[in-house]
């Protein structure tokens, strides 16, 4: 179909095209004013992005997609709008339930209600900002305030029940676990307690200190004590044999100085007296007879002087043993004694670790039962909804331009579902496409226009020229 086609058919049949057309708009008109107006109020909603002042969990600068459209979820599920029921406290309105009773009492007045209230509000968010608005439409325009103010501060208190409920949960489940860390922390303290009182020792004993430096010194006491028997055992061997007399115990005795002096004078004065006298001399006798003495009494002094040297040695053996033996039982006492302070140690860390628990969970429970407590939430109303002064349905201007443009739709598609069902010859085009026999010429109609005549002249000439050019072209 050519564009020239398209206006004839529409030439044709513009009569039906401008009362489809005029039908269309007028129908639209008149329903425009015979709809009941309603009435649109807004409210705006904002979410916050500063740090809660319980638990200082700072949000991101600026709130995700998702966490956005949760909030538009919250507020259109059923629980914001029975608590708008619960606000407006229309279940006590006689009329409204008359409604529902009329209406074949499906689900429960409340259910009713709040699909009612759900089905005029709409939720938007703001383009790129934290921003929600929330319509309603309704006939009265005091009426769609009051319910867009309604679901504003139902969803703003169910948001805060469902900020602090989980925390009453927490704290719920951290009082119990603080109980039980309690108990737990006083059994291990009692543990302590018993142990110390049962070992005789306190958490700031110094005693294994004290004996262990008694220990060291133990030690060092034997090592010195060893070394002293050491070298009174070897005096005490030498004092047994033949160079006993040589000891320095027994050179530096002055009883036995003496008498090696007493000894020598002796010896030197016989010397003399046996050469004067001869060995039978009395004197010389005499003189003899004191040597052996003296000789007799060296030999009972050195003797003196080893005996106290092997007495020496016994005593520093027998000190050796009384060390060993005290170093040996001090030793196992300060073993014990760590061995009791380890476990002591043990009691006590359990006894810290107890406190830890507990100072943790009794933390978590102030927390929990500060954001039980809350009173406000990261959502804020940003704009309060005011009753409209002017209508928002229905648009005259809009239904109008929409009602021109789906009547010109409406009848040009009319038009030509009429021409295919009833195909006729609008144009010379039509009979060369129906017959394909040339056009001769054209007779335009009686009441048509000068210009319309001049067009048709047109055509015909062109016609002629097309229709000898095609017997021309046979006739070759």
């Amino acid at each position: 179909m050519t564009i020239t086609q398209f206006f004839a058919i529409l030439r044709a049949r513009w009569k039906l095209c401008l009362s489809i057309f005029f039908g269309v708009v007028v129908a639209v008109f008149v329903v425009s004013l015979l709809l009941p107006k309603k009435y649109t109020a807004a409210s705006s909603l904002v979410l916050d992005a500063k740090p809660d002042p319980v638990s200082a969990v700072l949000f991101n600068g600026s709130l995700s997609p998702g966490y956005v459209q949760t909030q538009i979820d919250v507020i259109q599920s059923d629980r914001v709008a029975y608590k708008v029921v619960k606000l407006l406290k229309l279940a006590d309105n006689a009329q409204a339930r008359q409604q529902w009773e009329a209406g074949g009492r499906e689900g429960t007045f409340e259910q009713w209600l709040a699909a009612t209230f759900a089905r005029g509000m709409d939720v938007k968010p703001g383009r790129e900002s934290n921003v929600i608005n929330i319509t309603y439409k309704a006939p009265d325009p005091r009426f769609a305030a009051a319910l867009a103010n309604a679901f504003v501060q139902a969803y703003l208190e169910v948001n805060l029940e469902l900020k602090t409920d989980p925390a009453k949960q927490y704290s719920s489940y951290f009082e119990t676990r603080a109980k039980d860390a309690r108990e737990a922390l006083a059994i291990a303290r009692g543990k302590v307690s018993e142990f110390q009182k049962a070992k005789g020792i306190i958490a700031t004993d110094e005693r294994l200190d004290v004996e262990s430096s008694r220990l060291n010194d133990l030690s060092s006491q034997l090592v010195g004590a060893q070394s002293l028997a050491a070298d009174s055992h070897g005096r005490e061997i030498q004092a047994g044999s033949a160079s006993g007399s040589q000891m320095a115990e027994v050179l530096n005795n002055p009883v036995v100085a003496g008498l090696q002096a007493d000894l020598a004078r002796t010896s030197a004065k016989l010397q003399e007296l046996s050469a004067r006298y001869g060995d039978a001399h009395p004197q010389v006798i005499e003189a003899k007879a004191n040597m052996a003495e003296l000789r007799r009494r060296i030999d009972a002094e050195t003797k003196k002087v080893t005996n106290s040297v092997g007495m020496s040695n016994t005593v520093n053996t027998q000190r050796v043993g009384e060390l060993r033996a005290a170093l040996e039982s001090q030793r196992d006492k300060v073993l014990k004694m760590k061995a009791v302070r380890e476990e002591g140690q043990l009691l006590v860390q359990d006894a810290e670790n107890a406190q830890r628990n507990y100072d943790l969970v009794v933390q978590r429970l102030n927390q929990s039962t500060l954001e039980s407590q809350a009173t406000q939430t990261n959502v804020s109303q940003l704009t309060q909804a005011l009753p409209p002064t002017e209508p928002s349905s229905p648009n005259l201007i809009l239904n109008t331009a929409l009602a021109v443009f789906m009547g010109v739709l409406l009848a040009v598609a009319i038009a030509l579902l009429l021409e295919l069902n009833d195909r006729r010859v609008r144009s010379a085009d039509d009979v060369v496409q129906a017959i394909g026999v040339p056009v001769l010429g054209v007779l335009p109609s009686p009441n048509a226009r000068r210009l319309f005549r001049a067009t048709h002249a047109n055509q015909l000439m062109q016609r002629r020229l097309l229709g000898q050019s095609g017997s021309a072209t046979k006739g070759a």
